[in-house]
């Protein structure tokens, strides 16, 4: 046992060097991001049948609450990390504890898509977020200059727990309006909490943690779409569509990679404008990536005639979901490093793939068309270099 360590094995939570050289996302975070994605597929899933089913504005609204509450765990946890990743036996512990958490949430999606009932989601979610309370009182403990941060952390985190379970006690018509009011408690509770203190972040390590979990929904988006290929072809004859439906759902996604990896991420946090909205802005970019993989389901459903949906309205949840994940992107991290070329190029390509249904052909094809004229364009206008950014740290977004 070595100084810093107590006789319960346990690292005092210091803060991390927001200029560590060579920081990069841990074994246990990377763990972390699979588990959530397991919900990520499941709210997918249900949302590419509640659309497929004709369900639209209570299947959206469904996906929006759920996606909020796998969002905001994630979030809150990877910034957290950024700044006291002890990974001592009781850190890790208390992050297994969110992932059960996420498992609880993700058994009570269902429930939540076809009944409103989002009784497992909450409780899973305060299981996580009560996780989160602990890690904050021993920052608290551990370090004198966030003690008040912590602390304030702590408490607002908790008493919004509090009226989380005090939720589950009011009719359905109540029920959703407070659900919108709660939502907007936990978003208020980092504005106050870093009012009281700033906590430190490490830019590279941040965005690689973002830039992860978007990869792996992307991944999951193929697997999702290669699936239902798969599982159609056994029950129609027409291959053809199938197969292009296929190939253009790969081109999408390959280039939705191209696109957000383009910029250089890190530069977008060094300011508080840049990390509110690239903290928060993440929000649709994720969103929009687990939707893609059910609107390309949907889209198969309609051509083998399995949808209530029109033709045009199946190709309208495929392209509406690319068109947010463009914009999301060009807001969050593109905008401010590219010319005036790219920073015309991605909004008008997000409103040209809006438009695809509306062109008669083979579905997806334009806004397949599309994405590769503004990769090409990517790859002819490089980033812009900034100049000298301020020391990162400041604030963070949970």
């Amino acid at each position: 046992m070595n100084d810093h360590t107590s006789r319960f094995r346990l690292v005092p939570m210091a803060r991390r060097d927001p200029h560590e050289p060579g920081r990069s996302a841990s074994a246990l975070e990377l763990f972390y991001d699979l588990v959530f994605v397991v919900a990520v597929s499941i709210a997918s899933v249900q949302l590419h049948h509640a659309l497929t089913e004709g369900h639209v504005l209570d299947g959206l609204l469904a996906y929006a609450m759920v996606f909020f509450g796998i969002w905001w765990a994630w979030m809150n946890f990877t910034w957290f990390a950024t700044s006291f990743d002890t990974d001592d036996w009781l850190y890790r512990v208390l992050t297994i504890v969110q992932m059960a958490g996420v498992l609880v949430l993700a058994a009570g999606i269902e429930h939540a898509f076809t009944a409103a009932d989002y009784t497992l989601p909450i409780l899973g979610y305060v299981v996580m977020r009560l996780a989160m309370v602990a890690q904050w009182l021993r920052a608290a403990r551990s370090h004198a200059s966030v003690r008040r941060t912590a602390r304030a952390y702590a408490v607002g985190i908790s008493a919004v727990q509090v009226l989380w379970l005090l939720q589950l006690t009011l009719p359905d018509a109540l029920g959703m309006i407070a659900l919108v009011l709660l939502v907007a408690a936990e978003i208020a509770v980092p504005v106050i909490a870093q009012g009281r203190g700033t906590t430190p972040w490490h830019p590279q390590h941040i965005t690689e943690r973002y830039g992860l979990f978007t990869l792996i929904l992307l991944g999951e988006s193929l697997l999702a779409s290669s699936n239902a290929v798969i599982e159609a072809v056994h029950d129609t004859d027409i291959l053809g569509p199938l197969i292009s439906i296929a190939a253009l759902a790969f081109v999408v996604t390959a280039a939705l990679w191209w696109i957000y990896f383009w910029p250089p991420h890190h530069r977008s946090i060094t300011t508080l404008g840049g990390t509110l909205r690239y903290g928060y802005g993440h929000y649709f970019v994720f969103a929009a990536a687990g939707a893609f993989s059910a609107g390309v389901e949907v889209q198969i459903d309609a051509l083998t005639g399995h949808s209530a949906l029109s033709d045009l309205a199946a190709s309208f949840t495929v392209t509406v979901p690319v068109a947010i994940f463009l914009v999301a992107t060009w807001w969050v991290a593109i905008r401010d490093h590219a010319d005036p070329l790219v920073n015309t190029v991605v909004p008008l390509g997000a409103v040209l793939v809006i438009c695809d249904p509306l062109i008669p052909g083979v579905p997806v094809t334009l806004t397949a068309v599309i994405l590769v004229l503004v990769v090409i364009a990517l790859v002819l206008h490089p980033p812009v270099s900034a100049p000298a950014a301020p020391p990162p740290g400041r604030f963070s977004p949970r």
